[in-house]
């Protein structure tokens, strides 16, 4: 199993590959498929070789390429249903801040967001609250609902304990300075059951969104009273 994380803008991506298989996780901001077709190319990977595009949720920073990768890859778009039609109107909402930094970013984030310019993409796979399987795919691996952040936000769990979670914890700068949960979400409380079933699921180490990957242990740590 080889995860390579390919800069979007101010998201990761993450490319997972086994073998001849390739998902992609997530699609970035706008403008960025060209970015992904180049990082493709270093690796070795013809674009038509991504059989699947996961978006983990709805958020502009996450979709904002995605019409542009589908055409450039062929894949189909997954995403979950709660958030499917923020993607096809490309409208998107801004999350809600949870912290005074989070309240604060917000503020900035709503008056940079009239410049935002999303392309719609149709859904081509409508995840539900279930399991959705990667092995079809070429992955071991799944996708599982982790609400808390937003409404419909999902992760990727591998069975080797790679997850890509999206913004269901963050590790970057100027959003955080370590690794640790969102500033922006719908429901804090939902978030930590959402690292419970990760780490239950055999999650070891975190791959988000915003950042370097870390040791699912420090969310251990924070669920820790």
């Amino acid at each position: 199993m080889d995860i390579s994380t390919i800069p979007l803008g101010f998201d990761n991506a993450y490319l997972i590959r086994e073998k001849q298989a390739a998902i992609l996780v997530d699609a970035g901001v706008p403008g960025k498929a060209g970015v992904l077709k180049k990082a493709l190319g270093k690796i070795g990977i013809p674009p038509e070789a991504v059989r699947l595009i996961v978006i983990t949720h709805g958020h502009w920073d996450h979709i904002g390429s995605a019409q542009a990768i589908k055409e450039l890859t062929g894949a189909p778009l997954a995403m979950h249903r709660a958030e499917r039609p923020w993607l096809e109107a490309g409208n998107p909402p801004l999350p809600p801040g949870v912290t005074t930094w989070g309240r604060i970013f917000r503020v900035l984030l709503f008056a940079f967001s009239p410049l935002i310019r999303i392309a719609p993409a149709t859904v081509d796979i409508t995840l539900d609250e279930g399991v959705f399987p990667l092995a079809p795919y070429g992955i071991p691996g799944r996708v599982i609902p982790t609400p808390g952040h937003s409404p419909g936000s999902v992760s990727v769990l591998l069975d080797t304990g790679e997850a890509c979670v999206g913004d269901l914890a963050m590790n970057k700068f100027p959003l955080c300075l370590k690794p640790g949960p969102p500033i922006f979400a719908t429901d804090p409380d939902v978030v930590r059951n959402s690292w419970e079933l990760l780490l239950q699921g055999g999650a070891r180490t975190i791959y988000p969104a915003h950042g370097k990957p870390f040791a699912a242990a420090i969310l251990k740590k924070d669920l820790s009273p």
